[in-house]
């Protein structure tokens, strides 16, 4: 059987120069939070988005993400050609995981539907601690995983070329 590997297949032309990102993300989680927006903006730059075009704003929690995506998408004086918004939702023992997981991805779609801009979900939905320490590349055992904040940077980069045109 042929080996598969999961995960995002990056592009090696990703040109970010010019573009301007927003990074909009929680302060629950914050280390995880921390290691991923770290990730994503050494990401962006490396694609050549200097770092005078990314601007990161924090709100308290995921279910805010998309009402400050989208106030800071349109109150933009200089616009941005990307949005990603990143937190990080742990699940406990009540649905409280599930009702905000689900009305942030569908918030977050919609403002990118809404405001013709690039929404990149970056929101991490984990059973346990340890799954969102790995996918921050931070992970406290043997593997340290891998920052998902490299994918929704090239992410980013590859659909605000896209909208431009």
């Amino acid at each position: 059987m042929e080996h598969f590997e999961k995960g995002l297949v990056t592009k090696t032309d990703l040109n970010g120069t010019g573009l301007r990102v927003l990074i909009v993300h929680t302060r629950w989680n914050l280390p995880v939070v921390e290691a991923l927006v770290k990730g994503t903006v050494n990401t962006l730059q490396a694609h050549g988005v200097a770092a005078g075009n990314i601007v990161v704003k924090d709100v308290p929690g995921a279910y805010e993400l998309p009402f400050a995506s989208q106030s800071l998408i349109q109150s933009a004086k200089v616009p941005f050609d990307a949005c990603i918004s990143i937190g990080v939702l742990i699940k406990g023992s009540t649905m409280h995981f599930e009702y905000i997981a689900d009305a942030t991805s569908q918030g977050l779609m919609r403002v990118g539907l809404d405001t013709k801009i690039p929404v990149i979900f970056g929101v991490l939905t984990c059973l346990t601690e340890d799954q969102a320490f790995e996918r921050a590349g931070i992970g406290r055992g043997s593997s340290k995983g891998h920052n998902h904040g490299e994918d929704w940077a090239q992410a980013a980069i590859e659909m605000a070329l896209l909208n431009r045109g």
